[in-house]
């Protein structure tokens, strides 16, 4: 008996246990299911709490061990349990502990007869079956079979018993063991067999509970290699697309067509990507190491990015991250600043970067330093005068054509040639057509480029110049709304993908462009009636493509070079359409777990035809986009996953030539063509602009810096002493060639600190700015996604950079380790980025203090001091930049971040603003921007937003005049009121999930507790038209916690003989919780 202080339901539980008779048993089960069935779940589990599982347990096995087992009390007490033991974790080890599963199966065998009563042991086997061993117990005493056989083809009989045995069954299935002995036995094909049957007779619709309950048991028979090799063997995709497009066909089946398509994405086989190796195109030979031994580096890559982990380390937050435990709490870590990683002495090779500091401005008008990055005035002059290429294929110049023709299909890659062999015989076909169609495109001229790009040193030797990067573009006047996802497009893709492996004869499967091969088979003459590709040019992406169907292609990216790995950046030339027709394209070598083409986002087209006639602009196009997991893997052998971005574009022209691309791309060479234009663009009497070459990079490609400044207004020396006291703001970009917005970013910085605008003429005056553009040019010029030549992403490399495998970071550091030693710390440090997960635009910087709190640090951060200064231009930002949103800016320092630019700048050079801005490649969802995907317009002002929220940290050493209070009152707080936009809150930021499964991997169990409550309680019925008209009514059920245990013709007797002591029920209330 129970101790005097025992609560009601302790005394019940304990009573429970030792009952003697029927009579008290069944008053105890009934008051039991009375009292959790009047609650919530809240009560089920106080119970669980304080014994209630292991008291049902030992009650069930007393009672069926006995001589005569007594199914008026094993009926009620299985139900209970069933209900109890489906919201207890441990129910399984429990009922293994109370030897009470095997009593269970052995109940079951006995009454394979009585639907009502193998119905609640088929419920309690269930419920067990939530511990593996459990069900691994089951399955070695032929568990799987005994409950098969209850699962019986389409019938209006025992419809409860039949979904409890198949519910069961599904269970049992989540042992692989039992999957593989399910495979052995052949109860796949039997599965198979019995959903088809339930699936034709099911004419009225009242069992679609049994036929979901089907699904979920190949759901989890395919969990494992054998089982999905099974079905497919079976025949069973084929059975499930045809059942699939009958139950679309008609209403009220949507429960039974999305988990049998999941089935399906399941269970198509696994197949190598076509390629002959998943190793990139392109190798590249690294200092003091053999050509080909980064391959042995490809195991450290387990090819699978579903979390990001890998190739978003310092931009991209990966969604499952546990914060707290990747914070950093160690202050030692957090505090700056450690020793420099190189002798001071080695710092004097960084004097030359700051020709401000030394320049006598004796001569403003004289010409600027030759850029180091390039070939001398003279070679330059000499390109720009022959800068139209012959063609080395040996096409010859159409010039009798009729013009119009000309303009399209044959000025492209054809004629766009840089190298310096042979040019001069065509040079008069591209002046002759920039004079036709020429347009002024800012800081943009297509000669200069041709002849910088001949400069250009990539790993293939690219000679040909993509049209839009050669001609320019300028941002379309209309913004460009987010596109509309379709109701089920991701299904209707899927079918189509499904319709490969039942259909194989209606796939033309041809390579149509192939970097691998270039025998004639992949020409474009070889295939007339196909799109024609080419990638064979600066920052180009695509290695093969392979028409499908006649108006479908399946694209494969080239992995980074040096790599097998990081494919998502794409740019790629298509010619040969007929307008008017949709074309679908399946990037179907994609990493990330998820894209922004899921939310809005749309690929960027640039049209030859519009260019020519007046409109040079990059658009965002294509229709039914989505972003899902496809069957591909890798040709290794790992465990990897691919994705498939696919979208439809219908073009506008016939025989147009058009580029499609990931986003608006931005080339090494358009970005020395833009300095150069900008050099030129500025008066030297009072801008101080400077091009320098900061480096080498193992391609033998400059990496320049900039420095932009006011030239002093004359040569006194408190005009110098000025000049030579302004601080330095620091700005990076590009160090990960997919992240081009981040060029498009700075691309607004530059131009805006190079203008006229008042502004910009204070921020001259106030600091001198060290820009470095592209910290990754080789990456940029081949095209790769995240990586430089080695491999490598290079915002990793910051602790301890290598100078020979990454001397842009070295030699970055380097630089600032040298401002740091002369006295002159950047006031601020920001590395431009790019943000394919999230929207809008926002700042991550560091603070030691908000680290510590966010981690739940036992330091007392009130001793520490930090300055708060770091949040002050996000908040400028938030008042002045629409595409800014404050409220997503981030500033704790995690220990997956620790070798980053912001993190290292921050705590080893010691810039308390030391940042990385990210820029969406999608839209906005906040603001005058909202709904809007963001431009290249709205980019560039980005940047110019950020040049003028600096005019903030130097308010009180501003020199004040009428036009720059005019242009900047929001900026130096002379009124208080704010942009039309609000920052979004930081709870929103992250994109709600897809509305449709992305992934098919996991599957969760479908029913739930309040399902199965309603199954139990309607197991009470004596009339059997009764029950299975309960269960399939609609194929719904209702959820009726009402007790229900003991049948009704014996509850009132047990209610008024239900006697328990006074003082056992005191504080009975202490348990209805």
């Amino acid at each position: 008996m129970a101790a005097p202080s025992s609560s009601g339901l302790e005394v019940l539980i304990s009573t429970l246990q030792n009952a003697g008779d029927k009579e008290n048993m069944l008053n105890i089960l009934n008051v039991l299911d009375e009292l959790l069935s009047a609650g919530s779940d809240r009560r089920i589990h106080h119970m669980i709490s304080k014994g209630g599982s292991e008291a049902l347990l030992t009650a069930l096995v007393n009672s069926a061990r006995s001589f005569t087992p007594n199914y008026t009390i094993l009926l009620p007490l299985l139900h209970l349990l069933a209900k109890v033991g489906y919201r207890d974790r441990q129910i399984g080890l429990k009922a293994e502990k109370a030897d009470a599963v095997l009593v269970v199966l052995g109940l079951l065998q006995q009454n394979t007869e009585n639907a009502r009563r193998a119905a609640a042991c088929l419920w309690v086997l269930r419920v067990f079956c939530s511990s593996v061993t459990t069900a691994d117990l089951l399955g070695k005493n032929r568990g799987l079979d005994v409950v098969f056989k209850l699962m019986s083809p389409h019938s209006s009989k025992h419809l409860r018993t039949v979904k409890a045995a198949v519910d069961a069954f599904a269970a049992l299935l989540s042992s692989k063991v039992n999957c593989r002995t399910a495979v052995a036995k052949g109860y796949i094909a039997d599965l198979l067999k019995l959903y088809e049957d339930w699936h034709n007779n099911d004419v009225n619709l009242k069992n679609i509970p049994i036929r979901r309950a089907l699904l979920h048991c190949l759901q989890r028979a395919t969990n494992s290699a054998v089982g999905r090799d099974a079905l497919v063997a079976e025949g069973g995709i084929s059975l499930l697309f045809q059942t699939t497009q009958t139950c679309l066909a008609m209403k009220g089946l949507e429960s039974l067509v999305e988990p049998a398509i999941q089935l399906m994405r399941k269970c198509n086989p696994k197949v190598p990507l076509p390629l002959t190796s998943d190793k990139s195109v392109f190798s590249f030979s690294l200092p003091g190491r053999p050509v080909d031994d980064w391959d042995a580096d490809l195991g450290l890559y387990d090819g699978s990015l579903e979390d990001d982990s890998e190739e978003d380390e310092e931009n991209e937050e990966p969604d499952n991250r546990d914060y707290e435990d990747d914070l950093e709490t160690d202050v030692n870590k957090l505090r700056p600043r450690p020793e420099p990683d190189r002798p001071l002495e080695q710092l004097g090779q960084y004097v030359r970067l700051c020709p401000e500091l030394h320049h006598d401005f004796q001569d403003l008008d004289s010409s600027s330093e030759v850029d180091e990055s390039s070939d001398d005035d003279s070679t330059l002059m000499g390109d720009l005068q022959d800068e139209t290429p012959s063609d080395q294929r040996g096409y010859e110049l159409p010039s009798d054509r009729n013009e119009h023709h000309l303009q399209t299909s044959d000025f492209h890659k054809h004629y766009l040639n840089c190298s310096r062999k042979g040019r001069k015989d065509h040079s008069s076909m591209v002046d002759r057509l920039l004079e036709k169609y020429g347009i002024c495109i800012p800081n943009h001229d297509p000669r200069l480029y041709a002849a910088t790009a001949a400069n250009t040193k990539s790993i293939a030797g690219y000679s040909i110049l993509a049209f839009p990067d050669f001609w320019g573009h300028l941002p379309p006047q209309e913004q460009e709304p987010m596109a509309k996802r379709p109701p089920h497009v991701q299904r209707k893709k899927v079918f189509e993908d499904i319709q490969r492996l039942i259909c194989p004869e209606d796939i033309i499967n041809k390579v149509v462009f192939d970097m691998d091969d270039h025998s004639p088979q992949c020409s474009p003459d070889m295939c007339p009636s196909s799109l024609h590709f080419f990638s064979k040019f600066e920052s180009g992406n695509l290695r093969k493509a392979i028409q499908v169907r006649s108006h479908e292609y399946d694209l494969i990216l080239n992995a980074d070079v040096n790599s097998s790995a990081f494919c998502q950046w794409f740019y790629f030339e298509v010619s040969g359409m007929v307008a008017g027709v949709p074309y679908r394209f399946n990037i179907i070598n994609c990493e990330k777990g998820n894209s922004q083409y899921n939310y809005g986002m749309q690929p960027v087209l640039y049209s030859v035809r519009d260019a020519l006639e007046g409109r040079p602009h990059w658009v965002r196009t294509g229709s039914e986009i989505c972003y899902y997991r496809n069957h591909f893997c890798a040709r290794r052998g790992q465990k990897s996953s691919f994705y498939t971005l696919t979208f439809t574009v219908t073009f506008h022209h016939e025989d147009d030539v058009c580029y499609l691309a990931y986003h608006y791309p931005y080339t090494y060479t358009t970005l020395q063509t833009h300095l150069r234009m900008l050099e030129k663009s500025v008066d030297p009497e009072k801008v101080f602009f400077r091009q320098q070459n900061l480096c080498d990079t193992l391609a033998g490609n400059s990496c320049s810096l900039v420095t932009i400044t006011a030239c002093p207004t004359s040569r006194a020396w408190k005009h110098l002493h000025q000049l030579r006291n302004r601080p330095c703001v620091v700005l990076t970009a590009r160090v990960h060639p997919g992240e081009s917005n981040a060029s498009w970013v700075l691309k607004g910085t530059l131009e805006f600190l190079c203008s006229s605008d008042p502004v910009a003429e204070s921020l001259r005056e106030a600091y001198i700015f060290k820009i470095i553009p592209m910290l990754n040019p080789d990456g940029v010029i081949n095209g790769n996604n995240r990586c430089s030549l080695t491999a490598e992403d290079l915002n990793r490399q910051w602790l301890k950079p290598d100078p020979n495998l990454s001397p842009t970071i070295y030699h970055t550091k380097g630089f600032l380790y040298y401002l740091n030693s002369i006295g002159r710390t950047p006031l601020v440090f920001c590395d431009y980025h790019g943000h394919s997960r999230k929207k809008n635009v926002f700042l991550y910087g560091c603070s030691m203090k908000e680290t510590l709190w966010q981690s739940g640090s036992p330091i007392n951060t009130a001793s520490l001091k930090e300055d708060p200064g770091y949040r002050t231009i996000a908040k400028t930002l938030g008042r002045i930049a629409p595409a800014f949103s404050f409220n997503n800016c981030n500033y704790l320092v995690e220990k997956s971040r620790a070798s980053t630019a912001r993190v290292v700048v921050w705590r080893e050079i010691g810039v308390l603003r030391s940042y990385t801005m990210e820029s969406t490649y999608n839209g906005c969802n906040q603001g005058i921007y909202k709904g809007l995907q963001t431009g290249t317009r709205e980019l560039e002002e980005m940047g110019m937003k950020f040049s003028q929220s600096l005019l903030t940290l130097r308010r009180n050493a501003i020199h004040y005049n009428s036009r720059l209070i005019q242009h900047a009152s929001a900026l130096l707080d002379l009124d208080d009121r704010l942009l039309n936009h609000k920052s979004n809150n930081c709870f929103e930021d992250d994109e709600p999930p897809c509305m449709e499964e992305i992934e098919y991997s996991s599957f969760s169990d479908p029913f739930d507790a309040n399902e199965l409550d309603t199954e139990v309680n309607g197991n009470t019925s004596s009339e059997e038209d009764e029950e299975d008209a309960d269960i399939c009514r609609n194929g719904r059920m209702c959820s009726d916690r009402k007790s229900h245990l003991v049948p009704c013709y014996l509850k009132q007797d047990v209610l008024e003989t239900l006697t328990i002591k006074g003082g056992q029920c005191n504080g009975s209330n202490g348990y209805l919780y």
